[in-house]
């Protein structure tokens, strides 16, 4: 029998976070909780029916049982560039400054190993998405970490960062809307971010994930739409939040093409693109009509306003988000975010996600994710309300 030894990559690893809340939510099944959770992104919200039907199509035809392009059909480039044209009036080249990604995930996962050597520093973001540290430890280099704090409505300051760490960054990742905080980017933050790349000869890779989950009409803006931003950076952006499609695996990254190539360099060496039935779906995800889009919202803007409503009558203190599916909700005195999710899993059979798995900037915080129906959100707000 062999001695199996994980890489110190790997062992170096904090425990992703999403895992170790799937392990507390099969516990709590296994004891026969009636659990409502509120914890994980999953939009409960199916797939439309039309984009279903595209794949059912697509799947039959041969011509996509073979490998796919590396950098994604030209045909889904296409539709990639006619929607960030019509959604944000930004020009992007599909041959040269799209790619189409195994979900968005994957090519931040794989942003730093195109451009990171060891020593060389990320700027990341926390409380934040995970991945982003992580892809940095796996290409060897250094996440500096920029606090997302309440004072400055969860921007990075970009001038507390030390002179010697700005000239040894080689990349920053920036997130709005934002998980975890739901908070939202001014034009100046943006403005600034660009600048700030142009001087020190950062890379900016901003992750779009939630721009179409917004409410009240307030649309967010693409780090694309200001100017030089195609010059320092791209943007990530996924068709799991925006359309329903998390288990189908498709995403894509736009924008500065040197960028864009050296993602695509390590993707030809390490996948094989994804599968093309899937991309002739998404297709037709992107040529969605948006009313069709408004009604999704409609929803979760609806179960917002039962969540914050309920939350805030109870005594809990949060900001109405104006875009994401997400509640950050501050935990009341006496009780860190751990503590505060124990209590309302054991006590209400109620799964948020602790702040601080985001990162110790998240501390004091409690996310909570509008992916259940009205009403178990209001089921969850009375077990809540009787538990404090």
């Amino acid at each position: 029998m062999i001695e199996v030894r994980l890489a110190d990559r790997v062992r170096n690893l904090p425990p992703y976070l999403f895992a170790t809340i799937d392990k507390m939510k099969q516990e709590a099944l296994a004891k026969g909780v009636d659990l409502i959770d509120l914890s994980i992104g999953d939009p409960d919200i199916p797939t439309p029916a039309h984009i279903v039907e595209a794949l059912r199509k697509a799947a039959g035809n041969p011509a996509h049982h073979r490998y796919p392009s590396y950098e994604g059909m030209p045909s889904f480039r296409e539709a990639v560039s006619q929607w960030y044209k019509r959604r944000f009036n930004v020009q992007i080249d599909p041959a040269k400054e799209a790619i189409s990604l195994i979900g968005s995930k994957e090519g931040i996962g794989h942003i730093p190993l195109a451009f990171i050597n060891p020593g060389d520093i990320v700027l990341v973001p926390s409380p934040g998405y995970p991945v982003y540290p992580v892809s940095t430890l796996f290409a060897g280099g250094e996440a500096y970490i920029m606090p997302l704090l309440e004072q400055n409505n969860f921007l990075p300051d970009l001038d507390a960062i030390p002179e010697d760490i700005r000239k040894r960054a080689r990349l920053m990742f920036i997130n709005y809307p934002n998980n975890p905080t739901s908070a939202s980017a001014t034009e100046e933050f943006f403005e600034k971010v660009i600048d700030f790349a142009n001087r020190y000869n950062i890379i900016i890779c901003h992750d779009a994930a939630y721009s179409e989950v917004y409410y009240d009409g307030k649309r967010p803006k693409s780090f694309l739409e200001f100017q030089g931003a195609k010059d320092v950076g791209i943007e990530f952006h996924s068709l799991s939040k925006t359309y329903n499609m998390t288990g189908w695996r498709i995403g894509f990254a736009v924008g500065n093409r040197d960028v864009i190539f050296g993602l695509g360099k390590i993707k030809t060496n390490i996948d094989s693109g994804v599968f093309q039935a899937i991309q002739e779906a998404s297709i037709t995800a992107l040529n969605t009509d948006d009313m069709e889009l408004a009604k999704i919202r409609m929803i979760y803007q609806q179960r917002r306003d039962i969540l914050c409503g309920g939350l805030k009558a109870i005594g809990l203190s949060l900001t109405d988000p104006e875009a994401t599916f997400y509640l950050w909700v501050k935990t009341p005195k006496g009780y860190d975010s751990s503590a505060f999710t124990a209590l309302l899993l054991d006590k209400c059979g109620v799964l948020g996600t602790p702040g601080v798995g985001f990162g110790a900037p998240g501390e004091g915080f409690i996310r909570f994710a509008l992916t259940q129906s009205a009403e178990r959100i209001k089921e969850a707000l009375e077990r809540i309300k009787r538990a404090l």
